[in-house]
């Protein structure tokens, strides 16, 4: 895993246009020399606050991302569904959640429907921009707007990181864009047995 993630940053710190703070934040996430995560609460699509100390006791999948993603959002968001298949029983003790990086477009009854797609407990979160990007920074998510003018629409260059929180809340580890659900499973069968 640690040679995917250190090709992950190169990757990513190669990019053209990319600013400064995304590689700040990677390395941040990498070095484990700062905190990463800690405790929110942004609004389910129902409106009803939701905050990540309700799910203490359980595993959690947490993912950013937005439903107009095109290829990134929607790959990782299946194979997290397809490992939660794939855990039987023991996948009631994951929760799966989704917080949009694009309050803007993303409506609640846009989440809704988009997260239900890939498994029936994924929970969608959504907050103002402001509490989005405080969220976000905390897990150290680079994420920016990019204007596409040909069309007059916009898309959300952002980092598909998957994070591996325990059951006190805190962060484990992270899982880089693209990982395939047998090796989610692994890590998360190991999240599942260690003392809570």
């Amino acid at each position: 895993m640690l040679a995917a993630a250190a090709f992950f940053l190169f990757r990513e710190t190669q990019k053209e246009n990319r600013r400064p703070d995304a590689a700040r934040l990677m390395n941040e996430l990498m070095l484990g020399k700062v905190p990463v995560g800690g405790p929110f609460t942004l609004a389910d699509p129902s409106g009803n606050p939701v905050a990540l100390e309700d799910f203490r006791g359980k595993i959690i999948l947490l993912y950013f991302g937005y439903t107009y993603c095109p290829d990134v959002c929607p790959t990782d968001l299946a194979a997290i569904g397809a490992m939660l298949r794939s855990l039987g029983a023991q996948g009631e003790a994951v929760q799966p959640l989704f917080v949009t990086l694009d309050p803007e477009r993303d409506t609640p009854g846009v989440l809704r429907e988009y997260v239900a797609s890939f498994h029936p407990r994924f929970v969608a979160l959504r907050g103002s921009e402001e509490e989005t990007r405080k969220v976000a920074l905390s897990y150290k998510v680079f994420y920016e707007k990019v204007p596409r003018p040909e069309t007059g629409t916009y898309f959300i260059d952002h980092a598909g990181l998957t994070y591996l929180i325990d059951r006190k809340g805190g962060y484990v580890a992270f899982f880089p864009p693209g990982t395939m659900a047998e090796r989610m499973a692994v890590m998360v069968r190991e999240a599942l047995a260690a003392p809570g």
